[in-house]
Formats: structure tokens, C-alpha cells, sequence
């Protein structure tokens, strides 16, 4: 459902049911009270072991203005049980801090609730505590932990990691005192002699109190945000500050930093400042929603501040108004009214799900010496889909569309090399399409975008790097595999060194597609799933069944033209997407391009030659790592390879390359500049975001919300055709790897019809395994488990390489010092992930090269292959351009 331009305009509404209501963005639903009647402001709030903390406080007793202010030392536990009461939770009580205590800063921590701080009618403390919830007894446990580095009351802190970050605060009970403090503890390193408060370099901005301090990811890194807050300024006068400051740990050095002047010399500063806030929120509460929004759900604005002793119980209370700060496009909107806003106290989430897991919001002030007792359970409203008849009909013309091309070619199939190659027959610029559009799969389609978006161009060269390989696969690769005339990219392993390093590699491959379909297959879902009526499951199932029957159909014929077919789809959703962003941002083209360079999108390289730059997206990892990731599938890997003999001959296989390596920048300068576009189209309407949305769906949530119908349908069957197009390609590669090195070097059938059964039979029987563990993937918790698994399988791809690298390149290789080789490549490359920081654009290059120099070293002991390698390397190629080809010289 299209969301109109104000849905976060502050519309207060709710629906008339006990306790619950509805806002334009969030729904708010209470929960039993604090068992303190008068409820407390400044206590200590988390989450431990599935049950609320709420610890410490202070309220001032009726009647309020005659009373002084009064510090508690209890703990109030509210643990989820159904057995005593309808709401499904109850308090336990009867826990007490050591002392009474109110006005630190407390963060939810897997060892327990850790206290920062505070002060009560006696001083202000640098204790720091953890509180732990004991279930079994139901009492809360503390434990002691390093103190702060000096005194500090109404400050603020987040937690990234295992590292605990407090921002500002006071040293006394006066705002002159407010300070820029910046601390951290590492919770790692508990267990040793380091264990303490750092002292970091503050943010460039003036010293305050009552700031919000919260964590969230802003594309890039993962940082810390101080918001607002109040300090006293030189005249004495309260200022009320809307400042935004944002600190990325991934960007700090201690190298560099001058502590005096608090600038950097030769480094980027981790803080920046960011967009104000609309308004002033100090003491208010905020926490991450989703993967990149902010949410502000309370805060004074200090409007009234000088008149609260005149206004007394006429106080209005403070603005019943959320917000939302979104930190990619550094923009913020209003997010409705809400029904209540308690300052002084500490929002949190009752488990680890940024969207799903409710927000709870315990006790706090509501106006001036007025403390509410009520405790808010706070989820973010997630709209409803509707993709329409017309939407449903674009995307069916497509679906059925394909169905008929593995009809037609059905046909066609009479013998495995028309089923496995397509006959040899499929034309260059058909080949050439296949192979851009199995390199592009539904997650690139979507992560390219996205990843521009939340970023910048550095990743752009990554793509360049298939045109720079093109040439290099053209001379020294693509000879070999024509001159055998291979339907298995590792037949040439056993011509070159033995039939095991060819069943080895063969093997690999295998495993590795089925893993890497039923990814392609289960990620795409998901988004489809969000901007459809589809589920996850009937969208892997109507993407898997649909590929299964063209490809078992059609075989390699069928695969590639559908490929062709796809390519123009997913190119012209992509086109069609940036069009449409571009006619709708303000200012059309100019204004694209002006917001997006006032964000510095563009940026395409990062200069960095220091000792650290390994770790970094520098331009020599980007090129070189780019480098390597393209050599790796362009040289090595069957579903590619099998594109270069599916032409009659070497030069149609040189035009298909090119074809390819052509096709790479445009359709590259079009997702990276949609991705772009969608920055700046949601920068300048950030109202139509969703957080619910993560940022790789960052593309679906626009075409769910924004494109018109019909339109979002092709875009959609984009998504579709980008799957489809990786998935068909594995279902037949991997049906022809199996019969073309594991069924037919031992003559097991003996007529052709029998391998074209077979090879429909496994095409049927390896789609159906990818479909199943999908769905599996769909209905489970294991997709971290098999993500390892399919890491240690991806290992092997730069060592499958490096096979065909020490086959190729060097003459004294032998088969026992290359699977040497392929196995220290894939141990190496473990090792450098397992301990070392190096970027994953070298990992691919780093297991070539691991392979090559080890598999090459390993083989001198060992004895030359004994088979002739005429032929099989570039020392004993007669012809690198293939003169000697006899199936034509490459002309249509």
C-alpha cells in the first residue's frame, strides 16, 4: 500500500481498546506498572536473562511541590508469566541496590544490566555495577566493575559489540559541571590487566547533560550518536542544544590524534557532525529501529523551562511527539504523536530483533516533579502489500514466457551434447548475455543498489575488473578449453594431471552450486515476500519449479536464451527504476546529481598505501581483489566455461567474452547510479521510508511503495529473472559435471539417449535439492549454519584457480603437488580470514595464489606427469589464438 508523503505527519491517533494504541508509525501498549506508585525518574533500566531491570530512581512525594526530591535503592523485576494474570507478566520484587541511586547511565549487556554512574541527595558516583537476573532464584545479583575514569550524573551510553561507550554528563549536581566526556570498556577484555575505562577524544561540539547517547549502523559502519542535551552557556543561561554527533570506532586510530587541539593529523576524524535534530531533546529516550533509523520517543524541548515554577500543575507535560533519524540520508521526520513522553529514564528492547522485538519504555518523568508509574510496550507499525492485478499479470506473461522457451527447445534435444552444449549451435551474442546474466544474480541485482545507497562508488572498480580479465581469459584460458573440446571445464584438469584432481574439483563445484541455489533461491523470497502477496516459500517454489522444468526441458539451449531474455528484463526494470527516481527528485537531473555530490556518493577511490590498508576498500585491494574475484569464475568455473563451448567455435567464444565483459559497464553504471538515485530520492523524502525495511531492500521497498502498476510488476519480474537465470544456470552445469566426469569416463550407458535422460534426471533430481533446502532455509534457524558450511566450500574457489593457473602456467606441475596445492590454498585462506584482518576482496587472489606457489613448490619432489602435456600449456600451445582450431575461424 503506497504510503502518502505526511504518513509521518504528527497525527495523533488511537484505536479505543484498553491500553492500546495506534500512531502513525508506532503502536504503543501498556504494561502492568512499576509497584512504585508515584514511579521514578533517572533509573537504571535493562534487560537480563529475558526479564526487565528497573533499578534505582528518584520522585518527589505528594504533594510535589512541597516536598523534597527522594532517592530508592529498589529493584522491580518484570518477568513474562501467563499463569497469574491476563497481561502475561508480574513484578517481583524485594532486590536492593547497596545504596539509593538515580541518574546514571545503564546499558543490557549478555552478562547482565551494566550501571554507569549516578548521584543521590548525598553526591554524585563513579560506581560502575552489573545487575543480574537469577531466574531460578528470582533475585538479582551484582556485581562490581572498573570504575569511571572521574564522577559523572546524567550522562548517557550505548554499547557496540562488547564495547560500552558513555557521552557527557555531569561531575556535580550543578549543569555548569556538564563536561564532553567520552569513555569506553571493552567487556572482552574482563579477564585481564587491561581492563578499564579508556578516555576517547571527544565529539567537536560544545559539553552537555541529558544528552541521548545510541547505537546504530549508518551504511557503513556501526557508531555512536549523541543527540542533543542541554549545558549552561558563558552567560549563565540555560542552552538547549539540538546538535547531532556521530562516532564510528571503525574510523578511530589512536595514531594521528592530537589530544590538545582534539583534530587529526592525516586521518579521518571518527567524529562528524550530522543533520539537527527538528528540536531539542534532552533526557529524552532513543534506540535504534531496524538497520539505520533512530528513534526519538521522548525528550524535553525546554520550551516551558523557565516557566515551570509559574506553571507548577498546570504544566502541559512535555511534546507528545516521536521522530525518526535516519542515518544513511542524515534526514529527520516526524513519526507521530504518541501517547505519553517519559523523560529521565531509559528506552530498551526486549530482545535482539530491531524490528520485531518490542521497545520498552518503564517508568520516568512526564512533567516537571511528576513521575508516571505506566511502563510502554512499543513496536513499529509494518504496512500491508497490495501488488494488484496488474502487477500479477506482467509478472505472469514473463513466468509463462519462459515456460515456452523450454518448450520450443525441447525439442531440439537429441543427444547430451545438445542437452549439456546446446549442439554448439547457440549464437556468440546469446552466449555473451548467458554468462552477464548468470555473473548477475537476484542478490547482486538487489545488493549493487543497496550498496550504493547505504555507500559510495568504491565498489565499482570490482566490476570493471571482468572487462580487464576478459582479454587475459581470451589468450590464455579459453585455447585450452576449445582445443579439448571439453563439455566439463575439468576434463582438463585429468588431461593435465589425473583423474582425481579432475573428481576433485568437479566435486567441488558441485556442492558449492546446490548451497549456492538454495541461496539465491531463499534471499530474493525474502524480499518478495515483503512487497508481495507472496510467502517465502510459493516464492522459492514458483522461482525454483519454473527453472527446474525449462532447464530439464530445454537444457543448455533452453538455459541460455532464457538467460538472453533475462538479462533484457532485469536491465530494463533496473533503467526503467532510475528513470522514474530521476523525473520524481527535486530538480531532475541537476538535482540528482547536486544532492548526490553534496553526500559525496561519487566517491570512487580511496588512496591508502599505509601499513593497514589491507583491511581497507584502498584502491589496490578494490583492483587487485577485484582482480582476483573475477579471475576466479571467468577461468574456473563450469557454469561459465560451459558458456565458451556452447559456440561452434573460437572466435564466436572470443565475441561472447566480450559480449559479457561489454555488457558489465553499462548495466554496472546503471545499478550503481540507482542505488545513487535512491539515495537522493530518499533524502529528499525520508518520510517514505520504512524501518521495518533493511537496507538491502532498500530497492524493493521502492518498488513496493513507489513504482507505478504494470511497472512494478517488470521490475519485480526482474528480480525474478535475475534468480532464475543463476539457478538455471547451476541445475544444468552441475547435471553436466556429474555425467561429464563422474558417469561417462566409465562408459556406464552405453547409448546417447541414456545420458540425455540422465542428464534430465539429475537436472530434475539437483533443482528439487536446491528447492528443498531453500524452503528448509525458510522454515528453520540453520541459514547461519550453512553459511559456514558454505564458506569453507568457498575456500576451494580460488584453489580450483590455481589449479587450472599451475596447469596452464607452468610445465612441471604434476597432479600430487597440485591437490597439494589446492589444499593449502583452501587451509591458507582460512587461515588469513580466521586471524588476520585482511579485506575479503583479497581472500579470491589470496587462494591462487596460495595454490600456485605451494602446488608448484610440492611438485619438484615429485616426479613429472608421465601423459604428454602437448598442447595443454601456454609453452606447448602451437597456436595461443587458436589457428588450429578445426571448427572454423570464428566467423559467423
Amino acid at each position: 500500500m503506497r504510503r502518502c508523503p505526511m504518513i509521518c505527519a504528527a497525527i495523533f491517533s488511537f484505536i479505543a481498546l484498553s491500553g492500546f494504541y495506534a500512531t502513525a508509525e508506532l503502536i504503543w501498549e501498556e504494561l502492568p506498572p512499576l509497584p512504585n506508585a508515584d514511579g521514578v525518574a533517572g533509573p537504571f533500566v535493562g534487560i537480563h536473562n529475558d526479564a526487565l531491570i528497573v533499578a534505582g530512581g528518584a520522585n518527589f512525594p505528594e504533594p510535589v511541590w512541597e516536598s523534597e526530591r527522594t532517592y530508592y535503592n529498589d529493584v522491580f523485576v518484570l518477568v513474562r508469566d501467563s499463569r497469574d494474570n491476563a497481561s502475561g507478566y508480574r513484578w517481583v520484587t524485594g532486590s536492593t541496590l547497596e545504596k539509593p541511586l538515580a541518574y546514571g547511565a545503564s546499558v543490557s549487556t549478555s552478562e547482565g544490566v551494566l550501571c554507569m554512574g549516578g548521584n543521590n541527595a548525598e553526591q554524585t558516583y563513579s560506581d560502575v555495577f552489573l545487575l543480574r537476573w537469577n531466574p531460578e532464584t528470582e533475585t538479582v545479583e551484582t556485581q562490581e566493575m572498573p570504575e569511571l575514569p572521574h564522577p559523572c550524573d546524567y550522562t548517557g551510553a550505548a554499547l557496540i559489540g562488547e564495547t560500552v561507550y558513555v557521552a557527557g554528563g555531569t561531575t556535580g549536581q550543578g549543569l555548569e559541571s556538564a563536561q564532553s566526556n567520552f569513555w569506553s570498556l571493552d567487556l572482552a577484555s574482563r579477564n585481564s590487566d587491561d581492563f578499564a575505562w579508556r578516555e576517547m577524544p571527544p565529539w567537536p561540539g560544545p559539553p552537555r547533560a541529558l544528552a541521548i547517547v545510541a547505537a546504530q549502523h549508518n551504511g557503513v559502519h556501526d557508531c555512536v550518536y549523541v543527540i542533543s542535551g542541554r549545558r549552561q552557556g558563558a552567560d549563565g543561561e540555560v542552552e538547549f542544544l539540538s546538535d547531532v554527533y556521530e562516532f564510528a570506532p571503525a574510523r578511530y586510530q589512536t595514531d594521528g590524534y592530537d589530544g590538545a587541539t582534539n583534530t587529526y593529523q592525516g586521518r579521518e576524524n571518527p567524529w562528524r557532525q550530522r543533520k539537527d535534530a527538528p528540536r531539542c531533546f534532552m533526557a529524552g529516550t532513543g534506540i535504534a529501529v531496524g538497520q539505520s533509523h533512530l528513534f526519538i520517543l521522548g525528550g524535553a524541548d525546554g520550551s516551558l523551562f523557565h516557566q515551570t515554577d509559574a506553571l507548577k500543575d498546570a504544566h502541559p507535560g512535555f511534546p507528545k511527539e516521536a521522530f525518526a533519524y535516519h542515518t544513511i540520508t542524515d534526514s529527520w521526520v516526524s513519526a507521530g504523536a504518541i501517547p505519553a513522553n517519559h523523560v529521565t529514564t531509559t528506552a530498551v528492547r526486549w530482545g535482539s530483533d530491531t524490528v520485531n522485538d518490542p521497545i520498552i519504555i518503564p517508568t520516568g518523568e512526564v512533567r516537571p516533579r511528576v513521575r508516571s508509574p505506566k511502563v510502554w510496550r512499543i513496536l513499529p507499525a509494518q504496512d500491508a502489500t497490495r501488488f494488484g492485478l496488474i502487477n500479477f499479470a506482467v509478472l505472469g506473461l514473463y513466468l509463462i514466457a519462459m515456460i515456452g522457451v523450454g518448450v520450443f527447445f525441447a525439442f531440439r534435444n537429441k543427444t547430451s551434447d545438445d542437452f549439456f552444449r546446446g549442439g554448439q549451435r547457440v549464437p556468440w551474442f546469446v552466449a555473451g548475455l548467458s554468462i552477464f546474466a548468470t555473473m548477475l544474480s537476484s542478490i547482486t541485482f538487489m545488493a549493487i543498489p543497496a550498496k550504493s545507497y547505504a555507500e559510495d562508488w568504491v565498489y565499482f572498480l570490482v566490476n570493471m575488473m571482468a572487462v580487464a580479465i576478459a582479454p587475459l581469459v581470451i589468450i590464455f584460458f579459453l585455447p585450452f578449453f576449445r582445443k579439448i573440446n571439453a563439455t566439463s571445464a575439468y576434463e582438463y584438469l585429468e588431461k593435465r594431471f589425473n583423474r582425481f584432481a579432475r573428481l576433485f574439483a568437479s566435486a567441488s563445484f558441485v556442492l558449492f552450486q546446490i548451497g549456492r541455489m538454495a541461496v539465491v533461491l531463499y534471499l530474493p523470497a525474502l524480499a518478495l515476500a515483503a512487497i508481495t502477496p507472496l510467502s517465502t516459500q510459493e516464492s522459492i517454489l514458483l522461482m525454483g519449479v519454473l527453472s527446474i522444468v525449462y532447464c530439464a526441458l530445454g537444457g543448455l539451449e533452453a538455459v541460455v536464451w532464457t538467460d538472453a531474455l533475462q538479462s533484457v528484463v532485469l536491465l530494463g526494470g533496473a533503467v526503467l527504476s532510475l528513470v522514474l527516481i530521476l523525473t520524481r527528485v527535486e530538480g531532475g537531473l541537476s538535482g540528482f546529481f547536486a544532492t548526490a555530490a553534496e553526500h559525496n556518493k561519487f566517491h570512487l577511490v580511496n588512496l591508502d598505501f599505509s601499513a593497514r590498508s589491507f583491511t581497507t576498500t584502498a584502491l589496490w585491494v578494490v583492483v587487485l581483489g577485484g582482480f582476483g574475484q573475477s579471475l576466479v569464475p571467468y577461468t574456473s568455473d563450469m557454469a561459465v566455461v560451459q558458456r565458451y563451448m556452447s559456440v561452434p567455435d573460437a572466435g564466436r567464444a572470443r565475441k561472447a567474452i566480450w559480449t559479457n565483459a561489454i555488457a558489465v559497464i553499462p548495466a554496472s553504471l546503471f545499478f550503481f547510479g540507482l542505488g545513487t538515485a535512491l539515495f537522493v530520492f530518499y533524502a529528499h523524502y525520508p518520510e517514505r521510508l520504512d524501518p521495518t525495511f533493511q537496507t538491502d531492500a532498500i530497492f524493493p521497498l521502492f518498488i513496493s511503495r513507489e513504482l507505478p502498476l504494470g511497472v512494478a510488476g517488470l521490475v519485480v519480474a526482474g528480480i525474478f529473472a535475475a534468480a532464475q537465470s543463476t539457478i538455471s544456470t547451476s541445475i544444468n552445469s552441475m547435471s553436466a559435471a556429474l555425467v561429464s566426469d563422474f558417469v561417462r569416463p566409465w562408459n556406464w550407458l552405453r547409448t546417447e539417449r541414456g545420458y540425455l535422460l540422465l542428464g534430465r534426471l539429475l537436472t530434475v533430481v539437483l533443482g528439487t535439492l536446491g528447492v528443498m533446502l531453500a524452503l528448509l532455509f525458510a522454515s528453520s534457524n540453520i541459514m547461519s549454519l550453512w553459511d559456514q558450511f558454505m564458506r569453507i566450500l568457498g575456500l576451494f574457489g580460488g584453489a580450483l584457480c590455481g589449479l587450472f593457473c599451475l596447469g596452464i602456467f607452468t610445465t612441471r606441475a604434476n597432479g600430487t603437488g597440485a591437490i597439494i596445492g589446492a589444499v593449502s590454498g583452501a587451509v591458507g585462506l582460512f587461515l588469513v580470514q580466521r586471524f588476520t584482518a585482511t579485506h575479503f576482496f583479497l581472500y579470491a587472489i589470496i587462494g591462487v595464489a596460495i595454490c600456485f606457489v605451494v602446488g608448484y613448490l610440492c611438485s619438484l619432489p615429485f616426479k613429472p606427469v608421465r601423459q604428454s602435456i602437448d598442447g595443454l600449456t601456454i609453452y606447448t600451445l602451437h597456436s595461443p589464438l587458436l589457428a588450429d582450431d578445426a571448427e572454423g575461424n570464428g566467423e559467423p
